[in-house]
């Protein structure tokens, strides 16, 4: 059995994986999905993870994965534990020293709107369940800037093996501009899902099928 920790992205609630901890359940995998406090202004990226170790407690056999935002939150987590696998969903890539608005300038990312998508529904969830997008919007939370303005403090990149899983149709992060930023900041190629922004909504089986092919080709720990 192994632990699952599902970190979300901003302004989002632990909610957000509730379909892929189902599916990681029922293969008998422990999962800890939590909120992180993203409306309290005095949160910074340390805090955040805090939070998810708090979460995780003396739990092993550890995989941590994140979607978006989460991305400058989970290599600080593997950097604390000892974690055996990094996943990120559509994640931010940091880079030593550098804020989250600044990978969005460094790396030539451009807004959604300027491709003629507005509504956060168009934006994030164009692909989820009418019923489900209103859940997960009404969910939602306000997302303080602090954490996003805070220049990212590792100083390289966790020693755990990772993997990226890139969204085709995502219309936040353009697939042809992630592809180029996992290839520059990760030096692999991410393996990508026919998907929008969010794929623990709209593909969750699919996603949770995916994370357990990167566990199962892990190789053996030593014991």
């Amino acid at each position: 059995m192994a632990t699952y920790a599902l970190i979300h992205g901003a302004g989002d609630v632990g909610w957000y994986w509730h379909l892929v901890e189902a599916e990681l359940r029922k293969r008998e995998h422990d999962v800890v999905a939590m909120d992180l406090p993203v409306e309290d202004d005095a949160a910074d990226l340390s805090a955040y993870a805090d939070v998810v170790a708090g979460a995780i407690g003396a739990r092993r056999d550890l995989v941590v994965v994140a979607q978006s935002f989460g991305g400058y939150t989970a290599p600080i987590v593997c950097e604390r534990l000892d974690a055996r696998l990094l996943v990120l969903v559509a994640g931010m890539i940091p880079a030593p020293g550098e804020s989250a608005e600044e990978m969005f300038v460094n790396t030539g990312w451009e807004p959604p709107a300027r491709k003629g998508a507005t509504s956060t529904l168009d934006v994030f969830y164009q692909d989820v369940p009418p019923a489900l997008a209103r859940e997960a919007m009404a969910r939602s939370r306000r997302q303080s800037g602090t954490p996003g303005k805070q220049p990212w403090p590792l100083a390289a990149w966790p020693h755990v093996p990772t993997r990226f899983l890139l969204c085709r149709n995502d219309r936040f992060f353009p697939a042809a501009w992630l592809r180029r930023v996992v290839r520059d900041r990760l030096g692999i190629t991410p393996d990508e899902i026919d998907s929008g922004h969010t794929p623990a909504l709209s593909r969750p089986a699919e996603l949770a099928e995916r994370l357990e092919r990167y566990r199962e080709a892990l190789p053996a720990r030593r014991r």
